[in-house]
């Protein structure tokens, strides 16, 4: 699974919508046939891992008791006794580490005075606008009537303004910008 793409996904989700989507994935997971496809690969005495949500890392453990809903297994580690869910248990050896890609921008060398760029704003909504100043860790933007102050990390190169192809340069090029002699 993509997990880049679904947090990016929720990223521009309500705190509504994300509650009603951990409700969702709620009642899927206490659905019986999930319940039971994780018990008839489990028995009592088992070596497993499980996913440690305070921790957020798999530690290893034993089953000690299997209960209608619950599986309780001993934390091989610190000898503590854990009431899970079966949805807990990593069965098939699941890579955990979520990697999520941040987002690249551009550098302070990638843009010049004029150029047309693109940014998201605090409300999701997104914004082009022509650069007219360069500062050191921001650029200024006109966009329509009004200034904004980027970062540079949160801007990227709009290719096609009002039917003009802006230059894009190839990865890795960088131009020189802002400079007095």
């Amino acid at each position: 699974m993509n997990f880049s793409e679904v947090f990016k996904t929720l990223n521009q989700a309500s705190a509504f919508d994300l509650f009603r989507l951990r409700a969702a994935i709620d009642r899927a997971l206490e659905e019986p046939r999930w319940l039971q496809a994780i018990q008839t690969r489990l028995k009592v005495g088992q070596a497993v891992q499980f996913f440690d949500l305070r921790a957020n890392t798999l530690k290893r453990g034993q089953v000690l008791e299997m209960r209608r809903k619950e599986v309780v297994v001993l934390d091989l580690q610190d000898a503590v006794r854990w009431v899970l869910s079966y949805a807990a248990i990593n069965l098939d050896g699941a890579d955990v580490q979520i990697r999520e890609q941040k987002p690249q921008g551009l550098g302070r060398n990638e843009v010049a005075l004029g150029d047309v760029v693109g940014f998201v704003d605090r409300d999701q909504q997104q914004r082009t606008g022509k650069i007219i100043r360069l500062n050191d860790k921001t650029v200024t933007l006109q966009c329509d009537r009004a200034q904004w102050r980027v970062a540079y990390s949160f801007l990227h190169r709009v290719v096609d303004v009002d039917g003009m192809v802006q230059d894009v340069p190839e990865p890795g090029a960088s131009r020189l910008s802002g400079l007095r002699p």
